[in-house]
């Protein structure tokens, strides 16, 4: 089903996306994403800046930016690198801060629009935890960023990057959501089987998502070119990325228990004919 079932998936997402309910649940983690990184901007972006100026200056790297900027006559562009670079590096913990909100407070409400009204016979087996989702979604986080921080000289090959960067992304999404929207529904053993045999499909699903993530963040770091319209951009940029992580929730919800609901038919069917 794998296929057919993510065009499924994509198509029912899309229309439970437009109902209101789904639009409002993007209110919430807009608001709680918003409060944090308007507070960790305003006492850490300056100290960050401050930092990432010290070691260009240390390291001689404001020659080397300008002589790779002066290559493409960019080199009117050098005062930005500094606050580019800050920008840079509080990317991935700005989406992550959406993607975890996402999933504590939208996932839940995710997880019961979809299954009352596709899935409503489908057991209820409680696999997952608040503390295991924490806990799964911050080692997830963590693998994600060394990965993320040991591929960030390949961003100077514009190829590999495209390619690399919404794969990091597909990974990191599908691992967080993906352990909430079956956290009331599949108990441990279910989720880990249907992990195995959908990663390449989910990891698809978590792509595009990735993909269609890039377009917050070119507002996030095109505040480098406007501070006084900084504050706006940011807010604005995590909106959308609140809003991309609600529809791919609701994605991954569908495409995620219509598996389960298989795999539970496959079980029951294989355990009658031995049975039998």
């Amino acid at each position: 089903m794998k296929l057919a079932g993510i065009g499924i998936a994509w198509g029912r997402a899309v229309a439970a996306q437009l109902h209101y309910r789904m639009l409002l649940l993007t209110i919430l983690p807009f608001i709680v994403a918003l409060v944090i990184w308007s507070i960790a901007m305003w006492f850490g972006l300056q100290w960050l800046i401050d930092y990432v100026q010290q070691w260009f200056s240390v390291h001689n790297s404001f020659q080397t930016a300008g002589e790779i900027l002066g290559m493409f006559g960019l080199f009117a562009f050098k005062a930005m690198v500094v606050p580019f670079v800050a920008m840079w590096l509080l990317l991935p913990l700005m989406v992550f801060t959406a993607l975890l909100c996402i999933g504590l407070f939208a996932m839940p409400a995710i997880s019961r629009h979809v299954g009352s009204r596709h899935y409503p016979d489908l057991e209820k087996r409680y696999g997952g935890s608040l503390f295991g989702s924490i806990a799964y979604s911050l080692s997830s986080f963590l693998i994600f960023a060394l990965v993320w921080l040991l591929s960030l000289p390949l961003t100077l090959f514009p190829p590999v990057s495209l390619l690399l960067q919404p794969l990091l992304w597909g990974w990191l999404t599908y691992r967080v959501i993906v352990y909430e929207g079956l956290a009331e529904y599949a108990d441990h053993d279910e989720r880990l089987q249907l992990l195995r045999e959908h990663r390449t499909a989910l990891l698809l699903i978590g792509t595009v998502a990735g993909i269609f993530g890039a377009a917050p963040g070119m507002l996030w770091l095109g505040g480098v070119l406007s501070v006084m319209f900084l504050p706006v951009l940011a807010g604005f940029a995590i909106w959308l990325y609140v809003l991309v992580f609600v529809f791919t929730g609701l994605w991954f919800q569908h495409y995620c228990l219509a598996a389960l609901r298989q795999q539970r038919s496959d079980a029951a069917s294989a355990l009658v004919v031995t049975t039998g």
